[in-house]
């Protein structure tokens, strides 16, 4: 009886002495004031506008009028600019190397190197505007490794969906060779256990090879369709560097998802991806005047500048025929989404370039957010200024989609509700 009293008294104590479960911290609430919020969908903009965020998301935007900012809210003033959510760039190259001076003086970089300066290139990237980046080639799961950096806070940066290394037949435009439907499917599972969410080939040449054409299709139909099956059976997307039109006649009889490029693509191919849904990035910057500037500055060679000229009138042409017969079109530049280009960056670049070729600003606006959201399937957390996505948004000076060139004038970045830039008021930045 003694022993059960004892047993008793502790039980009492321990249950005084416990602590009080902590409860979670309130998330910060970030109130963006007086903005205008360009309708990304069509329509009218919301004028006046506030948008309410708590945490990393949005919880609910709308005339100020009709939205009570709570106390205690960190209050962003926005009187005068244009809210567009953040810009999406679906081919990067943190690690880019090409043809030239600049290449060459990167031959013998090591990972931990190349990891460096892409952590560089992915916060430059963020500060220019980019939230969201597919990365569509990248060396030895350095790309990985960046992605779970970022999302750790431990570096800055956009988000990062990626397609892991290159995949290519023996002797094709990339590094990770492999050759019969065997060695295809476990190139692609090992990217897809690194944590790949896609997966890229090269089905044809590019501008970049010293050997192989552009118009060539050297994959057999046993190694691209056990590719494509084996991406597919795992959920993952498969996106083929190509500017033939015969392998993608070849890719697309197998799935394939999307085509990067698609230098000399013919209408007969843009008709069949239309009717199929296939998407194109069509990284139009790279072969465009602007991008001399590019290549003046990394000593690219002769040879190379005349693969870029041969291809540029093709590629331009593919790209007015696809915006014309409404094939589906994300915004992708092949260039740094911050490297400058025709006076700004290349991905605004690339979207200027868009309405030149046939688009409307609006369109063009969308090839560069909800486009891309619905391309990686993640249109339900990002690409749109609405409740419940996450608060990636950037402000101009005047409506993009009006002019496109209002995407020259970025002076705000904001992702997941944190402020990485904001010209008006450098205090507000996260440190």
């Amino acid at each position: 009886m003694i022993f059960k009293t004892i047993a008793a008294i502790a039980a009492a104590a321990s249950l005084v002495a416990a602590p009080v479960a902590a409860q979670a911290p309130a998330k910060l609430v970030t109130a963006l004031v007086g903005g205008n919020v360009v309708a990304i969908d069509g329509g009218a903009p919301i004028r006046d506008a506030t948008v309410l965020i708590e945490g990393d998301r949005i919880a609910q935007v709308g005339p100020s009028s009709s939205i009570t900012v709570p106390a205690g809210a960190k209050v962003v003033p926005m009187q005068g600019k244009w809210l567009v959510p953040g810009l999406m760039n679906m081919h990067v190259h943190f690690g880019l190397k090409l043809p030239g001076a600049a290449g060459n003086a990167l031959v013998n970089e090591t990972d931990a190197e190349q990891a460096l300066r892409m952590a560089d290139n992915a916060r430059r990237s963020l500060l220019a505007g980019v939230t969201t980046v597919r990365l569509t080639a990248e060396d030895h799961g350095n790309d990985f490794a960046l992605k779970r950096a970022i999302e750790a806070g431990q570096t800055d940066g956009p988000r990062i969906e990626s397609a892991g290394e290159l995949i290519v037949p023996t002797g094709g435009h990339g590094f990770l060779e492999a050759d019969g439907p065997a060695e295809f499917s476990k190139a692609a599972r090992t990217q897809i256990k690194r944590g790949a969410s896609w997966i890229k080939i090269a089905i044809s040449g590019g501008i970049s090879d010293t050997h192989g054409s552009i118009s060539a299709a050297p994959m057999t139909d046993a190694e691209l369709s056990t590719l494509i099956e084996v991406a597919h059976r795992n959920g993952v997307k498969v996106t083929a560097h190509n500017g033939s039109t015969e392998a993608a006649k070849q890719a697309l009889k197998y799935g394939i998802d999307c085509f990067e490029h698609g230098y000399h693509l013919d209408q007969d191919i843009l008709k069949e991806m239309k009717a199929k849904g296939v998407w194109l990035v069509p990284t139009i910057v790279v072969s465009q005047p602007g991008a001399y500037e590019f290549y003046r500055k990394i000593g690219s060679p002769d040879w190379y500048l005349d693969r870029v000229a041969s291809t540029g009138k093709d590629h331009w042409a593919m790209l007015q025929n696809a915006i014309r017969m409404g094939v589906n079109i994300a915004l992708g530049t092949d260039q740094f989404p911050f490297e400058p280009n025709g006076g700004t960056t290349a991905t605004v670049a690339e979207a200027e370039l868009y309405v030149k070729a046939g688009m409307t600003p609006l369109q063009a606006l969308q090839a560069a957010t909800i486009q891309p959201a619905k391309m990686l399937g993640l249109d339900k957390d990002v690409g749109r200024i609405k409740p419940g996505q996450y608060a990636d948004i950037v402000a101009v000076a005047a409506d993009p989609t009006a002019d496109i060139a209002a995407l020259r004038g970025i002076s705000f970045v904001m992702k997941g509700g944190t402020v990485y830039r904001d010209d008006s008021d450098p205090a507000l930045v996260a440190q």
